[in-house]
């Protein structure tokens, strides 16, 4: 019996590129092969040689779907084969394989905002709700609007084999967050794009839509980030925290480069403001939630682990990012 593929990519929407997909049935015992799009309709090409290809990268089971379905993740190329010029992962994928010998992993938290009716989910038609405080790792279904579809999604990613770590509500109302890792690169902007989509694609059922916009409500009320935990084997060794600290000098040696390339709109965000520093400094330090890089706690203790850039947007592609860290940290500590 043939099965349903969905293909999914990113597009070449400017300044925040979009996720696309469409179906394909695939005859039983055949994996998804290439397949291609019209890029004139997904600004990837001109009309009068729109052909782009969809080249698969990473395949999962499909969790809305009947047994067997697949959900899979793709890399755009020209009909040459030649990476897209909106194809980031290659970047990301030859970097990882450059320093693949001091492992790099990554678990990035994914934030995010509900909308419904132009409005956060839960929102009064007029006004304001209360003030933040109570929403953060809340309960109470007067506080805690769109948890059904927060439930649905973790299953989902779960049913689909994703490295989801765990969910919890953010700090303003109508916002959420999830964790996808430990991964490597650039598997963990494979596994973190197709959670984007399931959220999306969940949230249509709920006529709500869910937003990755970095201050998705001015004034008094937190942005929405992607803090990005990042080790290297050095760093999670006995004796790694000569390593972490080399990291975050390192990171702090290209500032400009990092936040240009952490998600349109980070201005409005990294304001040093609501758990933030201000996106023109740097700094980092144990426990210090404004601070560009936090140590937790638990690494300074046991001096190994990992670092996190509290830097990146919501918005973020995660083939950027993770190829900029692993470029810029494990390039310090190769001597390049």
């Amino acid at each position: 019996m043939s099965y349903q593929a969905e293909y999914i990519w990113i597009d070449g929407t400017e300044p925040t590129p979009l996720l696309r997909s469409k179906t394909r049935i695939v005859e039983e015992g055949k994996d998804p092969g290439i397949w291609g799009f019209d890029g004139s309709s997904t600004n990837q090409a001109e009309g009068s040689d729109s052909d782009c290809v969809l080249q698969p990268v990473f395949v999962c089971p499909d969790p809305l779907r009947a047994e067997g379905d697949k959900l899979v993740m793709c890399e755009v190329l020209h009909p040459d084969m030649t990476p897209h010029s909106t194809n980031t992962r290659r970047k990301s994928a030859e970097l990882a394989e450059k320093y693949a010998d001091q492992e790099p992993w990554f678990g990035i938290e994914q934030e995010y905002t509900f909308f419904q009716y132009g409005r956060p989910l839960g929102w009064p038609e007029a006004g304001f709700p209360a003030p933040q405080g109570p929403y953060y790792c809340g309960v109470g279904g007067d506080k805690m609007p769109g948890r059904e579809i927060v439930e649905r999604h973790t299953a989902a990613c779960l049913k689909a084999g994703l490295g989801i770590e765990g969910t919890n509500a953010e700090v303003m109302m109508g916002q959420w967050e999830f964790q996808i890792g430990v991964l490597p690169p650039p598997l963990i902007g494979d596994q973190l794009w197709t959670a984007r989509w399931l959220l999306f694609r969940i949230a249509e059922d709920f006529d709500v839509f869910a937003t990755l916009e970095p201050k998705p409500v001015l004034g008094d009320w937190n942005g929405a980030g992607a803090h990005t935990n990042f080790s290297t084997k050095a760093m999670r060794e006995d004796g790694g925290w000569d390593a972490i600290i080399a990291g975050c000098e390192a990171l702090g040696k290209r500032v400009e480069e990092h936040v240009t390339n952490y998600g349109v709109g980070i201005e409005s965000r990294l304001t040093g403001a609501h758990e933030t520093a201000h996106f023109t400094q740097f700094s980092y330090g144990t426990s210090d939630r404004g601070a560009s890089i936090r140590i937790p706690w638990a690494v300074a203790k046991n001096q190994k682990g990992w670092l996190e850039d509290r830097r990146p947007n919501a918005n973020m592609d995660p083939y950027v990012v993770s190829g900029l860290m692993v470029e810029t940290v494990c390039g310090a500590a190769a001597g390049d």
